[in-house]
């Protein structure tokens, strides 16, 4: 099995492949990150089509001839680091040979099962998309407004406050964090008035913005959806006093905080299934909030999401998981849902 990911990638790896080698299979570690430095790829088309990948690290390269990959698990892919000493011009014509080499060499893996295709990747990472498909497979979303007219907020902000909540901005685009590493991104926040000001909102002008209801919650799940099987963790903060974490888990100190397994509504469980299968994705990682009184109001899903700390601290085995829908489609993804309550914990 093919696991394209990159060179800082560590636990996750290790317990997917614990579940291929479970299955009597192998898989191939492909460092996108080191391509095209120290991984080299061939590929010779016409009468002898060949696909051999190479990577050069260690004593020993090791070889991959892609006829014998038998599935695909698109974990991360990173761009290369390149050479720092070449001219910039020439390094980003470089970048942009090696990125469509890449996709022509990967291209040819369509038949074999994937974790998550490409393209299926690309279009569920967005966020509108999710939200339409999410409230048509029956699962509650926050109301919701994106745009770059400041007069639209502010009328959206008005509503929210006349229901008595507040207003939270996210972006569109996808977020990632990684166990134990410093988070790069912009998290969801809460609006204060004086952000609704004439000219705070002007900044709008450069591109558009996601604003919401923010949702009340008693508790937030990280949810592994892989095929039909739903494992669900609950975050436990342990006292993380971090400005902002109320709003948005992820602004955490990820050594402080925890998680346990938690429950979901066969309902819920099941349009989330249904909802990946509508989005094309075999993975995803949503986030969902529960209410004080027990709703379950879904967030977003991230297609190469993270799962480690799910099975780290609250032993979900999403990486046997991840393996079975790779190595044992059939099976791998059935619907596996417990009988559960019918209303969040």
């Amino acid at each position: 099995m093919l696991v394209l990911t990159h060179s800082a990638d560590e636990y996750v790896i290790d317990r997917v492949d614990a579940g291929v080698r479970a299955r009597g299979a192998r898989t191939f570690r492909f460092d996108t990150d080191t391509f095209p430095g120290e991984l080299r790829l061939s590929m010779r088309v016409g009468d002898r089509w060949r696909r051999v990948a190479r990577d050069m690290r260690g004593g020993t390269p090791r070889e991959l001839d892609l006829e014998r990959v038998c599935a695909v698990w698109s974990r991360k892919i990173w761009p290369g680091k390149g050479d720092p000493k070449l001219d910039p011009a020439y390094r980003a014509s470089c970048d942009v040979e090696s990125r469509a080499a890449l996709t022509g060499f990967l291209d040819g893996l369509d038949q074999v099962p994937w974790i998550n295709r490409p393209a299926a990747a690309a279009l569920a990472a967005d966020k509108l998309r999710q939200l339409r498909v999410a409230r048509e497979v029956g699962l509650e979303i926050p109301p919701t407004l994106v745009t770059n007219d400041p007069e639209e907020v502010r009328a959206f902000a008005a509503d929210v406050a006349r229901g008595g909540g507040n207003l939270v901005a996210k972006l569109l685009t996808p977020l990632s964090i990684s166990m134990g590493a410093p988070p790069v991104a912009v998290r969801t926040s809460r609006v204060p008035p004086a952000a609704l000001e004439r000219e705070a909102l002007e900044q709008l002008r450069h591109a558009p913005m996601v604003f919401q209801a923010e949702i009340p919650k008693r508790t937030e799940l990280r949810i592994a959806v892989v095929g039909e099987r739903v494992l669900a963790g609950e975050i436990v903060s342990d006292g993380d006093d971090t400005p902002g974490i109320d709003v948005d888990w992820r602004r955490g100190d990820a050594k402080r905080g925890s998680w346990r397994p938690a429950e979901v509504p066969v309902h819920v469980a099941e349009a989330l299934a249904r909802l990946h299968r509508r989005l094309g994705l075999v993975y995803g990682a949503v986030d969902l909030i529960v209410t004080p009184d027990e709703r379950c109001v879904f967030l977003e899903t991230n297609p190469g999401g993270e799962w480690g700390m799910l099975e780290r601290d609250a032993g979900l085995p999403i990486g046997d998981a991840i393996a079975a829908a790779l190595l044992e489609p059939s099976t791998g993804s059935r619907i596996e849902v417990e009988p559960q309550p019918e209303s969040c914990p």
